[in-house]
Parts: C-alpha cells; structure tokens; sequence
C-alpha cells in the first residue's frame, strides 16, 4: 500500500487497532496480509535478526528515541527525527530504509534520499497526534484569511518538523522555513527578520514550542502571541488581533508533552531533595517556566549523560525514552514527571511484531508500506526543509 500526502482532515484520526483495519481518508493504518505473530513468540527476536541478516547491506534500519526497547534493538542508527531522516540520506546504497517511528518522520526520509531507494513504516497506523492537527486545506483556508486580513503578505511561516509534507510543502511555497526543537530560536529569528517591521510569523503546528521559543528564547512579550483556532471562522481572532500580533500560534499541541503540569514539577520538589526538572520544549508555556532545564530530546539525553553521579532527574518527555535513560545512568536517579503513565500511543505501535513483519517480507521481494511522497509536495518540501539548512550558523540539530 503507497500513502499519499495533502488529504484533507479535520476530525481527529482514530487509534486503529495495531495491524487492523485502515482509515481510507487518512490511510494511517493498513490491513497486513496473513497474521501478525504474537508479541510473545519466543522465536521472534531470532526472526528478526535472520530476516535483517539476509537483507545484509541492502537494508537499513532507524530507530527514533520514543521506540520501544524491543525496536530499538534492531536499529541501526537512533535519534530524533531530522537526525534520522538526514541519516537515511546518507546511505544511498542502502535499498530499502525502515523507518520505526511515525508517519511524518518516514515522509522526510522519503523527501530527502534518493529515487531508487525506499522507505518503509512498519505499521501505518503509526501517525502523529500533532501533525495531523494541521490538515492542509485548513491551513490553505487560514492562508486565504490572513490575505484577506492584510497580513498574509507579512506572514512568513515556519513549521516545525513533526508535520505532514503536504505542510512542509505549503511553507516551501510561501518562503518559509523548517525547524527542529533545538533550532526555533535560529529559525523565528530569520523569519522574523525576512518579515520586516510589523511583520509575522504563523508558527505550525504546535502553539507550545512557538509561544516557549518567542518568549523565553527571543524575550518576546506573551501578548504579543495570538492562537489560531481552525475549527472557528477566522481562527476565532479578530483581524485587529491579527494586525497586532507578532505570533501566530496554531492550535495544535503534543498529546504526551501536553499532559506535564504544574502540579507534578511542585511534586517532583517536595518528593525528590534537590532534583532537576529538564523537560521538552513542547510542554506548556508554565512548566517550562518552572523547570531547570528546557531542551529537545537530544539535548535531555546528552544533558543527563553529562550529569555527575548522584544527581536527581524528573524528565518531562516520552517514557520509553525516561526509562531508557534510567537504565543506561543507574547511578543517577531518574524518573518520569508525571505520575501518570504516558508513551506516545502512536509511536507504540511500531512493534517487533510489525517489524518482522515488514523485515520478513522484504527478505522475500514484498515490499510492505512504502512511504511515497509525490513528486511536487516534496519538491516544495525540499525548499522548505533546504532553507532551514541554509540558517546562519545552522548544524540541523534536533
């Protein structure tokens, strides 16, 4: 089955159940020919192993932090989402790349490696809450709103990396760049300046990491931040708002980032003597203002690595990531912010079982779930994603 990008949405995907069924509007999930093995079968790491062995050089896996251990395993390389799609590109010879993470992450590596090779998701159910918050005919229609405000032609639009390409390729369009988690403040500040005075920025698709990066990152005043409902008619703003707004913030957030309060940082001091909050940049403007440390996934890792013996870690970011580290520091006593569990659901769904699957079928010339963006979004995409590379001082870092 070949996904396709730019279809509209505007209801929230369904969590489909892992290899059953498929939503034909957003084609996130997919019917798998023949049974999944079981989690619990015995044999199935061997599985793995002989299925990866047999594809030799042909083959090449990438695994994103979020992964579960058990898909972890069998990456090749591990990282965050840019890093893991510049990665891919960097194995040309590589035929087929297996991209264990989500939808938007496998559509940049299909964006940025070479025509003959192929990209794979093991299960296409595995989306982004996130990304699929911004459909394109919405943003084309906010586009169209903002034209008719006046402000279009002072808008340049930065999105962030979890976004459909259809997205990224709207951004490439209307001059815009890309950023990552840790490259924000790099990216507002060119858009910034590319707008010129009064000029703004319509920031995609998460309201937290544009309101943290123009506030605590730029010194941006809070009010001069506006959100842009797509779900009422003129984004629920007036068009003096519009007029007067620097931030153009989309209504849309990380369902796993979302959920850190500050309620669980004030436990986390009264619980833990001397602990250190570090947290993700996609959590609520509140928690990152009380927290120690505020980072992308890369900079948590190599923060906590960094830390000496003995010292205490609430983290605010995806659980199979915490207790990752937890392992892999043991002398240092790291737990996960909240009290309440909290993977990111779709994520998940990338399972050993989904990767034999798709490695097993490779191994025997089926291609399963290839990602194929078309050939005008990437193009665009492409632009968008370039243009960021292009920052002053930029290293692509995630």
């Amino acid at each position: 089955m070949t996904t396709t990008t730019g279809t509209p949405q505007h209801a929230p995907l369904p969590l489909l159940v892992l290899g059953q069924g498929r939503d034909l509007a957003s084609e996130r999930g997919v019917e798998c020919p023949g049974d999944l093995p079981a989690p619990s079968d015995p044999g199935l790491v061997e599985r793995a192993r002989a299925a990866k062995a047999a594809l030799g050089d042909r083959l090449f896996v990438l695994g994103h932090h979020y992964q579960r251990d058990e898909v972890i395993e069998f990456a090749d390389v591990t990282g965050d989402s840019f890093k893991l799609a510049k990665e891919a590109a960097a194995r040309p010879d590589a035929e087929y790349v297996v991209f264990c993470g989500v939808h938007f992450m496998a559509e940049s590596a299909d964006i940025l490696t070479a025509d003959t090779q192929t990209v794979v998701l093991p299960d296409l159910a595995a989306g982004c809450s996130m990304a699929d918050m911004a459909a394109i005919d919405q943003v084309q229609e906010c586009w169209d709103e903002l034209a008719a405000a006046g402000v279009a032609d002072v808008t340049i639009p930065v999105t962030y990396m979890n976004s459909s390409a259809a997205i990224k390729a709207f951004t490439g369009r209307h001059g815009g760049t890309i950023c990552t988690s840790s490259n924000a403040a790099t990216a507002l500040t060119w858009a910034l300046g590319e707008a010129g005075e009064g000029g703004k920025v319509l920031f995609l698709p998460d309201q937290h990491l544009g309101r943290n990066t123009y506030a605590r990152d730029l010194g941006g005043p809070l009010e001069d931040c506006v959100v842009w409902d797509p779900h009422r008619p003129m984004g629920g703003l007036t068009v003096e708002q519009l007029r007067a707004a620097t931030m153009i913030l989309w209504r849309g957030h990380c369902s796993v980032h979302g959920r850190f309060s500050v309620e669980a940082v004030e436990a986390a001091r009264r619980e833990i003597p001397d602990v250190k909050v570090i947290v993700h940049p996609e959590c609520r403007h509140e928690v990152v203002e009380l927290a120690d440390e505020v980072g992308s996934t890369e900079k948590i890792i190599k923060t906590i690595a960094a830390a000496p013996p003995g010292t205490s870690w609430a983290v605010g970011t995806e659980l199979n990531l915490v207790k990752r580290l937890a392992a892999q520091f043991p002398e240092q006593r790291i737990v996960f912010l909240e009290k309440n569990v909290c993977y990111c659901s779709t994520m998940n769904r990338i399972d050993l079982p989904h990767l034999v699957w798709a490695l097993e079928s490779l191994a025997v010339g089926r291609v399963v779930n290839p990602i194929r963006v078309d050939p005008d979004t990437a193009h665009h995409a492409r632009v968008a994603l370039e243009r960021m590379l292009s920052l002053p001082g930029e290293t692509a870092k995630d």
